[in-house]
């Protein structure tokens, strides 16, 4: 089991000490796909999996989603959230268990999801349906002085439902001068950098665990690179990865491709904290 590099009332003391009004903002990477960002005393969740339902859900079956990581806190735990974005309806994305412990420990929280998600998420949060905000490709919500903008990511596809919106986004959060890009789950397809480029990215968080059989793809190491690079992005972080062992992907080979191109990186511990201050050298 690996270790966080902070976990639990360690970490929650790490986040409170660093809740200052600077224009800098801090991100903690929980896991996954999942991130805590601080920016002005307000804090976004996106995409948090902070439970073992998964593990609960295939016990027993040939594909046993067993964590590789150790949860780093228990949602309950998160009493001062303001906003939780989850990309898409996948379980490791917008978990049910995780994100009604959020709510009912932070009671102003609101959720943004796809459109295409929205009566899911209801179901899966139950008594906090009514604080489900929804989202579609090319257009913004602001809630808590963050404003998020839906990018429309391929799951392998651009997949739509019946309505025509599209079941996987990423999306741009931008707080003040800062532009963060977090694809949730996507591969490459044509037009998705040309799409990115214009909001002139400081730090995209990218999943690396590329292709694996029968679970739908995203981005291998070198592609997560490429992406930053072509997007213009300041700095690229990986995630989805070292959660589930049938699923995941190479650190080493992520920053191999980063030094091949000149493309900057930080590689987070779970639980580990990173500050924009670092960009503003």
């Amino acid at each position: 089991m690996i270790e966080p590099l902070l976990r639990d009332d360690a970490l929650l003391r790490d986040v409170v000490r660093s809740n200052i009004s600077a224009d800098s903002f801090r991100l903690w990477w929980l896991g996954q796909s999942g991130f805590l960002l601080q920016w002005r005393g307000r804090h976004l969740l996106l995409d948090p999996y902070l439970s073992d339902s998964l593990t609960e859900k295939y016990a027993g079956t040939d594909l046993p989603h067993l964590r590789m990581t150790r949860c780093p806190l228990k949602p309950d735990k998160l009493c001062f959230i303001d906003l939780i974005t989850a990309s898409h309806a996948h379980t490791d994305h917008l978990d049910g268990e995780t994100i009604r412990a959020v709510l009912e420990a932070s009671p102003n929280a609101r959720l943004v999801v796809p459109g295409s998600a929205r009566n899911l998420a209801r179901e899966r949060l139950q008594g906090g349906s009514d604080r489900v905000d929804t989202i579609e490709a090319g257009l913004s919500i602001e809630i808590a002085g963050f404003r998020i903008t839906g990018i429309p990511s391929a799951h392998e596809t651009l997949e739509t439902d019946d309505l025509g919106r599209n079941r996987f986004l990423g999306y741009i959060v931008q707080m003040g001068p800062w532009r963060l890009y977090h694809s949730g789950d996507t591969v490459l397809y044509e037009g998705i950098a040309e799409r990115l480029k214009p909001f002139r990215i400081d730090v995209a968080l990218l999943p690396i665990n590329g292709r694996c059989g029968r679970v739908a793809g995203n981005l291998d190491a070198r592609e997560a690179v490429w992406l930053a690079n072509a997007i213009g992005a300041r700095l690229v972080v990986p995630c989805h990865y070292d959660m589930f062992a049938f699923n995941t992907g190479s650190v080493i080979d992520f920053i191999a491709a980063a030094q091949q191109i000149g493309q900057s990186c930080s590689v987070l511990r779970c639980g580990e904290q990173w500050s924009s201050e670092s960009l503003q050298t």
